[in-house]
Order: structure tokens, then sequence, then C-alpha cells
């Protein structure tokens, strides 16, 4: 995961989402924001509460009036879970730099530091907490990556009030995930996980928690929607739920009525870091594969294939006579990598994996993060329309992987372009790897289509749907060629930044 802080962003509007992950939290956003509920805020903040009433006969269906169901009630079932969630303090040790105090990596602090060490001013202490369940008697524990990240020690409180400190087993900070140990000396009780993939938009579920420091808050609600891909990670299947999740909740399990864990709660979306009735937890099947991995080996595997995708949508998808959204584009392939070795070709697409339906990339980055390395995989590729089977040998992912005289440039009047060599100091300032040919995108006219679909000056044009270019005037000539299609459109392989992506001009109706 790559999120932003929490504290101190200021966005410029209240409709600008972004991703909140830092482990201290407390100061309030001025717009909406995807946030991971990890921490308490400064002790004395008191959480307000509300209560509604809904009056009225309920209709079925057919438009009749039905008589009203029991709400359930979680008494007997809280009593039996309870006892097996637990608080989780992490604490951390930060070096206090320059004029600014207060402040470390995550942004400024909540609360006041605690002085840990008075002979050395510029070393303070910093509590967060979180949330997590132990799953069985031995005092295994899983939380989320975010809530023990960085620490210097851990603590775990049980519902009784007992404490332990905690060992850490293994994290996944690509799911979130993390496994605690604790040693009580005697069996402690601890819930199951349950099958996510039974799952339904509507059930009844509870969420259990130290929300604000709260040990042991319950609150109910129902399943929103599953598999929600919220942009925090590759692996996002998020299951979304409006029971209320605040900052301390993550950690903490989402169980059914009939106390099998379904989910672990993660991130909300919130406006001020409070619960609006829109909180996301990491599936149970997910958990389960990760913490398998992590209890065997103290870290997680995941197949690699060395491709850069992209999704199928708009004037690209035309382009290249597809339906949109299915499959994944491939816009680079890695060097030496086994998709190379097995012939993949940028502009290809992947449109199954084993058997299994690729509609996008996040279902191939899932389907081969879940291959075995080593192990053999089938896949169904697309190119020029024509279907083929690859098979290649799965490669471990590593570990850092979630790809000039402009005067003589040549112009593209109907898209908008005007392109120009790339030299090799062009190529150094554009940050392009080294042995690339193509053409750089010399200027964009402005409300042509090639500003409309989001080319910009300093894009190096690579290729011209699936195949490859070497200077402007390949370029312009395959643009032409593809130009002339009953579609009118054409599909451009493009580095930008340094990483390879397709994008899509539609030219309308003009040839």
């Amino acid at each position: 995961m790559t999120p932003q802080p929490t504290s101190g962003r200021q966005p410029g509007t209240l409709r600008r989402v972004a991703l909140l992950a830092a482990l201290l939290a407390g100061t309030s956003l001025g717009g909406f924001a995807i946030g991971h509920a990890a921490v308490t805020p400064p002790v004395g903040s008191q959480p307000s509460s509300s209560a509604a009433e809904s009056t009225g006969s309920p209709v079925n269906p057919a438009g009749h009036s039905a008589a009203p169901e029991t709400l359930p009630n979680f008494t007997h079932l809280v009593e039996q879970v309870k006892p097996a969630v637990v608080s989780i303090t992490n604490k951390l040790q930060t070096q206090q730099g320059g004029g600014n105090q207060g402040e470390n990596q995550f942004g400024q602090l909540p609360f006041p530091f605690n002085q840990m060490i008075p002979q050395r001013p510029e070393m303070r202490a910093v509590e967060a907490r979180g949330s997590g369940f132990i799953i069985n008697a031995n005092g295994t524990i899983i939380t989320n990556n975010h809530v023990i990240k960085d620490a210097k020690s851990i603590t775990v409180t049980l519902d009784s009030g007992q404490t332990y400190p905690a060992k850490v087993v293994g994290a996944d900070p690509r799911t979130d995930i993390a496994v605690l140990r604790i040693a009580a000396g005697h069996p402690l009780p601890y819930i199951q996980l349950g099958n996510s993939g039974e799952v339904k938009p509507g059930q009844w579920v509870v969420a259990m928690g130290n929300p604000f420091g709260l040990g042991g808050t319950v609150t109910a609600g129902i399943v929103s929607a599953v598999s929600r891909d919220i942009g925090d990670g590759p692996y996002d299947q998020f299951i979304q739920t409006d029971a209320p999740i605040n900052e301390g909740n993550s950690g903490g399990p989402l169980f059914t009525q009939e106390g099998k864990v379904i989910g672990m709660n993660t991130a909300i979306l919130s406006p001020t870091g409070g619960s609006v009735g829109i909180g996301f937890a990491i599936p149970s099947d997910m958990i389960h594969g990760i913490v398998d991995q992590i209890e065997a080996n103290g870290h997680v595997t995941r197949g690699y294939i060395g491709v850069e995708a992209q999704e199928l949508t708009g004037a690209t998808a035309k382009a290249l006579h597809v339906a949109a959204d299915s499959g994944a584009l491939l816009a680079g392939i890695e060097p030496d990598g086994p998709a190379q070795h097995a012939g993949l070709q940028p502009g290809e697409i992947i449109t199954a994996v084993n058997g299994e339906k690729v509609g996008n990339p996040r279902d191939l980055a899932v389907d081969v993060a879940a291959i075995k390395p080593g192990s053999q995989a089938h896949l169904s590729v697309l190119e020029d329309g024509q279907s083929k089977d690859v098979a290649l040998t799965v490669a471990e992912m590593p570990n850092q992987q979630t790809a000039s005289n402009e005067s003589s440039g040549e112009h593209h009047e109907q898209l908008g372009l005007a392109l120009a060599p790339l030299s090799p100091d062009m190529r150094n300032q554009l940050d392009v790897p080294d042995g690339t040919r193509g053409a750089v995108v010399r200027g964009v006219e402005p409300g042509s289509p090639a500003e409309q679909a989001g080319l910009q000056a300093g894009d190096v044009i690579v290729g011209v749907g699936t195949h490859p270019v070497e200077d402007p005037a390949q370029a312009a000539h395959a643009i032409r060629q593809e130009m002339n299609n009953a579609d009118h459109a054409v599909a451009l392989r493009v580095i930008r930044n340094g990483q390879p992506v397709f994008v899509g001009i539609q030219m309308g109706n003009a040839g």
C-alpha cells in the first residue's frame, strides 16, 4: 500500500476522495477520505450518540402490507465473541525534528507526547491503539499491518483486562494483514474464520473493537456490498458494511449471526474521520490464506509473471476492437520475466488465467498472486482479435513489486500531435529506459482529440496498436493507417514518467 498520512492534509474540495492510512489520526479533514481506523483520539474527547426510530408498515415486493419482522437480538452472540476480541497498544518512538515539535512520519500527532528519556529530549514516546481478535487457544491474534507498523513494542489487552506483550509473527503490507502471538500460559478463548464467499449484501453483521479507546464496543449493521475495490491496493476485495466503524476499530472482527468472522475491519469512508456508515473489511477467505503462509513461513509469497496491465475502457477498447472490461490489456512486459520468456507482447489482452475469467487488471493480479511460484499457468490471450493459449512458469514476486532536434518533428494535424525524435538527451530527461525507440510528443493542440484523450508533451510514443514504432515518421504512418479503420480510433502505447500505458484516441466520424 502507498497511502497518504491523515493529519495535516487540507483537500481543496469536499468532493476529493483520498486514502488515509496513517496510524495516528484525529485531525478533521476538509474532504471525503478512505481512512484506516487505527487509533484513538486525545483523551477527553467524547463521542456523540443519537437514536432514531422509524414507523410505518413494511410493504412486500408485491405491494401488500406485511407484518414487521422482529429485529435480531445479538446479546448471546456478543457474550460468546467478546472474550476473543482484544485491544492492541502500539508504542512507537520517534525523533523530534527541527522546530516543528509533535510531528513525525504520520503527521501532526493528536495528543501530547509523554517524555520518555529526560536526558535525551529529542526522543519522545507515542502510543497508538487498534483492535484484533484471537483465532486459536494458543494466543494467535490477527490485526491490521497498519496497526502494528513501526512498533517498538506491542501490548495486547484482553477483555478481562489482562495485558500481555505481543510478538509479531509476520505481516503482509500488500493486504494489510498482520499476525501476533501472546503467551498467556493457559488456553485462551478464540473465534473462527468463516467463509466470506457466502456473504451476501443485506445480511446482518456485527463489528467489535476498540474505537476511541472504548474497548469491547459493539455495533451492528448489514453487508452493503462485496468484492469492493477502493483503490487501496492491488488485491482489494473488501466487504462493505454500514455497521459503524471508527478510529481504533482497525483489526477488529466483522462477524455473522453464527459467530463466524467473515472480515476484519480496516477502513472507512468519511469526511471527518468518524463513521458515516461506509466501512470496509478484509474478507476472511483472504485472511485465511495470508495467515496460513505467515504462520508457516513468516512471510507471504505470491505468483508473478512480469507484466504491467491496464483496464480496457472507452476509445482504447474500441481501437483494439474489443469490448470494454473484457480483460487486462498488457501495457508493458518486464525484461527477462516469465511473460517475456513466453512471448507475450504489449497490446495483447489476457482474458483468463487457468480457466478463470479475467475482466480487469485487478482480476489478473489476484489470480496470478494466488498461483504457487514454480507452477505452470495457462493464459487465454487475445492478439489482434485472435485467441491463443499461452503456458508459462510462474515466478515468485520480488519484494518491491503491488514498470533532439524538435524542429524536425512530425506534426499530425488530425490528432493534434506534434512529434519529435527521441534523442539521447531527451531520453535522459524523460526517464525513458535505455534502448527505447519511439517518438516524443512535442506539443498537443488545445481542444484536439489528443488533448481530450489525455496525451501531453513529454509522452513518448513507442507503439501504435500492437505494433512498435521507432521514430516520428513511423509513428505518423502507423497512426494514419489505424485511423483509416471503421472505428476511427487509435491506441497509442506511451511511456510517461518511466511507466508504459495505452492511450485510446477517438476521432469521432472524422476520416
